[in-house]
């Protein structure tokens, strides 16, 4: 095997003409690693890709082709269809928080998209927004308009994207609302086969691509209880000296158990079943 891409958290390898997506237990918070692991992570992001892409595939064909890793990997490792990727982050918003939450405030839209006045933190918006991101090799990803999807993929391929954006959150979060856990937001990467079939990608509903919130304490208004990466970002916020710059600052033990007993608790309250390290 040959190693293709390196990432924040995920290595990319080929292997037969197929591609091998390893997701480590590395974590990212400003575009910058951390130098602490999170024991598990990895795995759990894999295996709760896995559980959400079987119950989407109605919806969209995904990359994968198997669990068949190498042994090392196991558990964390996904078989992959090669694909050509699309250059932009697909973001679905059924609330108001993180960036979308600074441009309301500032302009009262998200993306260019107008929404209604008087909403605030966490607020539930009356529909979900599709507001895309630029895909950023270097610095931070963007927001961009809808138009600027048009101009950059194509209108017919742009309308299908957003269509299929919005309909994969609308059916994660009605799952995830079941039980028990609000999905803000998300982020989906998708991609084109050799056939020309658009395909999900990469991960899909998980704690490092999604905004989880508790419903039974959701409050708008308020920060949320996070139970996802917004945790390690909040305490990273608070370290003095630290200016979101490599190299970033070592996490410390109980932050470390915090933030891997909330992505443990996010596969368990949405896959139904225990987690097995």
């Amino acid at each position: 095997m040959e190693l293709v891409h390196s990432g924040k958290v995920r290595d990319v390898y080929t292997d037969d003409g197929d591609l091998i997506l390893v997701a480590s237990d590395r974590v990212s918070v400003y575009d910058v690693v951390l130098p602490t692991p999170i024991p598990d992570k990895g795995a759990i992001l894999t295996q709760l890709s896995l559980w959400w892409f079987e119950r989407l595939a109605d919806i969209v064909p995904n990359h994968v082709i198997s669990e068949d890793v190498p042994a090392e990997w196991a558990g964390r490792a996904i078989r992959c269809r090669r694909l050509e990727m699309f250059p932009v982050e697909f973001i679905a918003r059924g609330h108001l928080a993180g960036l979308g939450l600074k441009e309301y405030e500032k302009q009262g839209t998200v993306s260019g998209v107008p929404l209604p006045p008087g909403l605030v933190e966490a607020s539930r918006l009356p529909e979900p927004v599709f507001t895309p991101t630029t895909k950023a090799t270097v610095g931070h990803d963007e927001f961009i308009t809808f138009e600027d999807v048009v101009r950059e993929i194509g209108a017919e391929t742009a309308e299908r994207l957003r269509d299929l954006t919005l309909e994969v959150y609308r059916r994660g979060a009605e799952l995830a609302r079941e039980r028990g856990i609000i999905i803000a937001d998300t982020k989906l990467e998708f991609g084109r086969a050799a056939d020309g079939t658009i395909v999900l990608a990469d991960e899909v509903l998980t704690p490092d691509s999604s905004r989880f919130w508790p419903a039974d304490t959701w409050t708008p208004g308020r920060p949320q209880h996070s139970l996802d990466k917004q945790f390690v970002r909040d305490w990273s916020s608070s370290v003095p000296g630290w200016d979101r710059t490599p190299p970033g600052p070592p996490i410390p033990d109980d932050v470390v158990a915090a933030t891997r007993d909330r992505y443990t608790e996010v596969y368990e309250r949405i896959t139904g079943s225990p987690w097995r390290s």
